[in-house]
């Protein structure tokens, strides 16, 4: 661990850089982390399942994907009737499948880890069934039903708000998916580490459910105030909001303004953006802040990069942690130390340039974190804070919502109780922020709007 003085010699080294890697570590850094199963490594691991009744797995999924009867399907070598499956349950099962962790979900109660010791592997079996279908146009899968005349605007092109133009499509209906960034895709396209979805797969998944018809995609559009959002009410005829938690809270920490603090989101979306990596300029000496899979992403990136030591630093301790256990043991067994019990309380810099930063350690005393008087001193060229982001409460004041830690207070088919709104992802309270589960919000309240301005009842 480094804690030298942020003026001692080694500190002092120069060092944010681009081009630290030769060209073939770089493509060998950056593909892919899990590559596909071939149809041989298919067929053997979906001979494991036992296609269970009432199969624990797919109770656990959150989108209710039929596990069983998609693995019995590749078993049988019909791959398109195993990717139907799946993706009638979760039409982003492609991105799921990569990024997913399944081992807190549908693995975790697979009957195998208990007699096995090592459950089915349901996430690369789920991939290798979508991918084979995603060079092929949706319609060898999915109609679009006679047009209804209604129009709806989703406003977040992440993956609630393509879930819910996918099925609003499907049943009809004409969305114009709106979205802030100059391409859709939300976190699947800007905030996903590059080695889970190389290849471009968010932009090939998104113009794959394009492929309904139906949905008009507006980029660059951003909501930025109550009266624009009421303006839509007034346009369409039901508006579903999915901006996520696009704002990001200062730390308000001394030298937080130093060049070299970053916010972990903003270096994976510029990775995740730029073809050539070897153009990122990366520190030698990292340290991200935060406990999530944001930071994780934040932090093995870095080492991929080329950076030679990379910490992330957790204010309290494993068991609470936001990444999984098994990212946990990704970011270790990339090279990243991971710290627990230490609070951030200031950015160090000589000569305005970032040199290190001091910890607080802290305990739980009575159920509170207490700092016991000891510090500990990073030497860093880099820090990324990956803290978590909040949603900006100005864009909804007025219209009527009620918000409960932060977020916007909605039904499971993201009802709000104003007329013709619905929310999902993200900004709903509730839920575990999880790719699968903002999908499984979208799905539910297409189905909803639907039933609304049809009259049919749930579908």
């Amino acid at each position: 661990m480094s804690t030298l003085s942020p003026t001692g010699t080694e500190a002092a080294a120069p060092e944010v850089r681009a081009g630290r890697l030769d060209a073939a570590q770089y493509q060998s850094h950056f593909g892919d982390a899990a590559p596909r199963y071939s149809r041989t490594q298919a067929l053997v691991e979906a001979e494991r399942c036992l296609y269970c009744h009432d199969a624990p797995c797919a109770t656990a999924c959150p989108t209710g994907i039929d596990v069983p009867s998609f693995i019995r399907r590749i078993a049988e070598d019909n791959v398109r009737g195993a990717a139907k499956t799946i993706l009638e349950s979760n039409p982003l099962g492609g991105t799921c499948a990569r990024v997913c962790p399944t081992e807190l979900l549908c693995e975790q109660v697979c009957v195998r880890v208990a007699q096995q010791g090592k459950p089915v592997e349901i996430g690369r079996l789920q991939r290798y069934a979508t991918d084979a279908v995603m060079d092929k146009p949706v319609s060898t899968l999915f109609t679009r039903a006679a047009s209804t005349g209604k129009r709806i605007a989703v406003i977040g092109a992440g993956p609630a708000g393509m879930a819910c133009a996918f099925g609003l499509a499907r049943l009809g209906h004409d969305v114009v998916l709106h979205d802030a960034r100059h391409k859709g895709g939300g976190l699947n396209e800007y905030g996903l580490a590059s080695y889970k979805t190389a290849g471009g797969f968010a932009q090939r998944e998104l113009d794959w459910l394009l492929g309904i018809g139906g949905i008009t995609l507006r980029c660059d559009w951003r909501l930025e105030s109550a009266a624009q959002l009421q303006a839509l009410r007034g346009e369409f005829d039901a508006v579903y909001l999915a901006i996520g938690l696009g704002r990001t809270e200062p730390l308000k920490l001394p030298g937080e303004d130093l060049p070299g603090v970053r916010d972990a989101v903003d270096f994976i979306a510029e990775l995740l953006q730029t073809a050539d990596k070897s153009t990122l300029p990366i520190g030698r000496r990292i340290v991200v802040i935060g406990g999530g899979m944001t930071a994780v992403d934040a932090a093995v990136q870095s080492k991929l990069l080329g950076a030679e030591e990379v910490h992330m630093v957790y204010r309290r301790g494993p068991e609470t942690m936001g990444a999984s256990a098994a990212e946990q043991d990704w970011a270790q067994t990339n090279g990243v130390t991971i710290h627990h019990w230490l609070a951030p309380e200031a950015f160090e810099g000589e000569a305005g340039r970032l040199m290190a930063v001091r910890f607080a350690r802290q305990h739980l005393q009575d159920g509170q974190l207490v700092a016991d008087g000891t510090h500990e001193l990073f030497a860093a060229d880099m820090v990324f804070r990956a803290v978590g982001q909040k949603l900006d409460a100005r864009l909804l004041e007025g219209l009527g919502l009620t918000l409960q830690a932060g977020r916007i207070v909605a039904d499971d088919d993201g009802l709000t109780g104003v007329d013709r709104l619905w929310v999902g992802g993200d900004c709903r309270f509730g839920g575990r922020d999880l790719t699968v589960e903002a999908v499984e919000d979208g799905k539910r309240a297409a189905q909803s709007i639907h039933a609304t301005l049809t009259g049919s009842g749930r579908h």
